[in-house]
């Protein structure tokens, strides 16, 4: 048993011994989550966490675009990390940085000069072609 402040180390072959709807274990990111306890909480669905029982999750996790609240949530259920031999390197997507500066007067300028030339090209043609 892991000391106190010690991370709990687990090898895929361990985590892949939990993967029944009664113990549910995922990797996700290299840590280890029992999620167990989470099954009937799970708001997609108890089935999604038993399918990938005892094994890599990291992808769908990403996949589904989980929230910050449900990434906060997640820490609850870890249980330990995958031993440093069996890790992976999986970039974690970030979420949306919104980009809270003022548009420069160009940026803001080019965003709607393209639709209007567009537009006024359009109409000279229309008017070429079928106001003769």
């Amino acid at each position: 048993m892991a000391a106190e402040g010690e991370v709990k180390l687990y090898t895929r072959k361990e985590i892949a011994e939990h993967n029944t709807s009664k113990d549910t274990w995922l990797i996700i990111h290299n840590n280890v989550y029992d999620v167990s306890p989470f099954l009937n909480e799970h708001p997609g669905g108890e089935e999604v966490l038993i399918d990938q029982g005892g094994k890599e999750a990291t992808e769908n996790f990403e996949d589904v675009g989980h929230s910050s609240d449900a990434r906060e949530m997640m820490k609850k259920y870890k249980i330990g990390e995958l031993v440093e031999a069996e890790r992976t390197n999986v970039p974690k997507k970030s979420e949306p940085a919104w980009n809270s500066e003022q548009k420069t007067e160009d940026s803001s300028m080019r965003s709607w000069l393209l639709p209007l030339v567009l537009g006024l090209v359009a109409t000279v043609l229309y008017r070429y072609f079928f106001k003769q």
